[in-house]
């Protein structure tokens, strides 16, 4: 039996798409008994820097205001572009705004065009995860202590207040996204209550449980008290071939999510189910599926009704 309950999360439409299709999609989700909705924290579109994309937290922020059940966050917010106290006041405050729905997801940044463009340093990747560890610490600081103090060699807040605490105690959760081993998994261990592994890295993750297993030990972490997140890519039609046609478009769509054609939930009902299947016997325990840029609510509706089941 999986270590926590087996969870559906849906990425949000923001590359070309609409306010209303973003709406559209949350309220969806909302509606149908998905777990959560998940935004990127991109500033133009990737891979085409001319393609319109809305500004993930402002958009996360304005839909945990039209929605009421549906868990919220970001896959991932990137660490250099905010400071990590200030984030802390943005991130208690949308969990008031939520009603206790906010996911806080981090990651150490990669997308080198975005900082040269907005101009913001582009530290080497050694650095960027230091400003990872660093910035958890002060999140937690911030949300259990009062006032926070940390002097770091990246960041440092001396008698810093966060009034209104969060709702959620202690705090919201932490996921953390990423799939380096030495470092990544390591601040995993420590500071996470979720790991997100990449979609391109779908067939390591029983190998990368592993890895995180040992951090685990070596800080005295309980490993069953992390939530395992694997991002995905989804598509599901009645017929094979329907499948067939859905699942050539996704991958042909977004190629830097697959984690292989055995692995993404593709395919009829009855396939897709086989797959999440699959996956959770790998060490899954929750899923963030991309149905496409701006998914159908058809597609979500049917998946919702005829694979969720299954798991609950």
């Amino acid at each position: 039996m999986p270590r926590h309950p087996i969870r559906f999360g849906v990425c949000l439409p923001q590359h070309g798409s609409t306010w209303d299709d973003a709406v559209k999609v949350a309220q969806a989700c909302d509606r149908l008994g998905y777990d959560s909705v998940w935004a990127v924290d991109h500033f133009f579109g990737i891979p085409d820097a001319t393609q319109p994309i809305h500004e993930g937290w402002t958009e996360v922020t304005a839909l945990a205001a039209l929605t009421e059940r549906v868990r919220l966050g970001h896959l991932v917010l990137c660490v250099s572009y905010r400071h990590p106290a200030v984030l802390a006041k943005m991130a208690a405050t949308l969990d008031h705004v939520s009603n206790g729905r906010f996911i806080l997801g981090m990651g150490a940044g990669w997308h080198q065009q975005e900082y040269t463009a907005y101009g913001l340093p582009f530290p080497s990747i050694g650095t960027r995860l230091k400003e990872l560890d660093e910035s958890l610490t002060i999140l937690r600081k911030m949300w259990t202590e009062e006032p926070a103090t940390f002097f770091g060699e990246q960041f440092h807040i001396e008698d810093a207040w966060c009034r209104p605490r969060p709702v959620q105690e202690p705090h919201p959760p932490i996921l953390v996204g990423g799939t380096g081993e030495r470092v990544l998994l390591r601040i995993v261990a420590e500071h996470a209550n979720v790991w997100n592994n990449l979609g391109w890295a779908h067939r390591d993750l029983p190998k990368k449980l592993d890895v995180l297993r040992a951090h685990c030990d070596h800080v005295k972490r309980d490993f069953d008290t992390i939530e395992i997140s694997q991002q995905t890519l989804g598509a599901i039609a009645e017929t094979e071939a329907e499948a067939q046609r859905a699942t050539e478009a996704i991958c042909a769509e977004l190629p830097f999510l697959s984690g292989g054609a055995d692995l993404n939930i593709t395919g009829t009902p009855e396939q897709c189910v086989e797959r999440v299947r699959k996956s959770v016997a790998m060490g899954a325990t929750s899923f963030v599926i991309s149905f496409g840029r701006n998914p159908r609510i058809e597609t979500l509706e049917l998946f919702a009704e005829r694979v969720m089941p299954a798991f609950r």
